[in-house]
């Protein structure tokens, strides 16, 4: 069973809104309910048709990139899935993960449930293909996962969604280098706030620069201090140019689909398709349902 995980989809959201809708004009059974009913569907239907067809077509239209040539900026990449670090334990089951999301709810009648709490972690985890490796940060990420585990126990009914090691996970979004081939180093601006962190303590200043012992930096001992910071600035930025780099994906600062799955892509494909057409075919029936109780006498 397929589950939504991290945000709610439109599409289920106002599936769900638009049958509460019909509920609401049945109970109402006035013209004007019906019509306000029927109306707000409409707008709901049209709207979650084109956010299916969204991702629908950045699914279809974004190129699957390899993680070691991949460009800067909005990518898809396919892989296998990798703890980062010590392996992550769901907040439920306590079995190792990549990724949770957790729910308990408690039983207040026969088919009311109400939740008592829920979460999901936020821990990075990466992404591996057979050029490279990627960190995934799933923060604010959609996530969608086939794997669901759900028990009672009494009155509470525990839920828990997982991304599980070595899944093959299909990702969109930003992607960018961390380190040293990708570092801006600003080696005049480096130098001028290390020289100012050297005037905060003068007399250590004086004892390393202050070669005729007068109390005093001439023009000559201040430009071998300057040589001696410079000195240090360039080593700094050797280290952190002989850093590895980090290849890290996460949510698009522009907005975009960020999406995250152990679905393959044309299973994402052919889901949301189906969907778009589902809020179509419910946006024209809200519009034929307008035009029946415009014509309708009996109300």
């Amino acid at each position: 069973m397929l589950v939504l995980l991290r945000r709610e989809y439109a599409h289920l959201v106002t599936s769900g809104a638009q049958l509460l809708l019909l509920l609401v004009g049945l109970k109402l059974e006035s013209r004007n309910g019906w019509l306000i009913c029927f109306s707000i569907m409409t707008a709901i239907s049209i709207l979650a048709w084109l956010s299916a067809l969204s991702r629908l077509r950045t699914i279809r239209d974004t190129p699957t990139s390899k993680i070691a040539s991949a460009a800067q900026g909005y990518v898809e990449m396919i892989g296998r899935g990798h703890p980062f670090g010590d392996p992550l334990l769901g907040q439920l089951s306590l079995l190792p993960c990549l990724w949770y999301r957790y729910r308990i709810e408690h039983r207040e009648s026969e088919d009311k449930w109400k939740i008592v709490d829920s979460g999901e972690s936020d821990d990075s985890f990466m992404l591996r293909d057979e050029t490279g490796e990627c960190v995934v940060d799933p923060e604010q990420a959609e996530i969608l996962t086939r794997h669901r585990d759900q028990w009672h126990d009494g009155d509470y009914r525990y839920t828990e969604w997982k991304l599980i090691e070595h899944d093959n996970l299909y990702v969109i979004g930003a992607f960018r280098t961390q380190g040293g081939s990708s570092m801006d180093f600003d080696s005049r601006e480096e130098l001028g706030a290390l020289l100012a962190e050297w005037k905060k303590d003068m007399p250590s200043l004086h004892r390393r620069f202050d070669l005729d012992g007068n109390g005093t930096l001439d023009m000559q001992e201040w430009m071998l201090a300057r040589s001696a910071a410079g000195r240090e600035v360039a080593k700094m930025m050797r280290e952190e140019q002989e850093q590895p780099d980090i290849n890290i994906i996460s949510r698009p600062r522009e907005g975009e689909l960020f999406l995250i799955s152990n679905l393959d892509q044309d299973k994402l494909s052919r889901r949301y398709l189906l969907w778009s057409w589902a809020h179509l075919a419910i946006f024209f029936g809200a519009l034929f349902g307008i035009g029946w109780v415009l014509q309708a006498t009996d109300f």
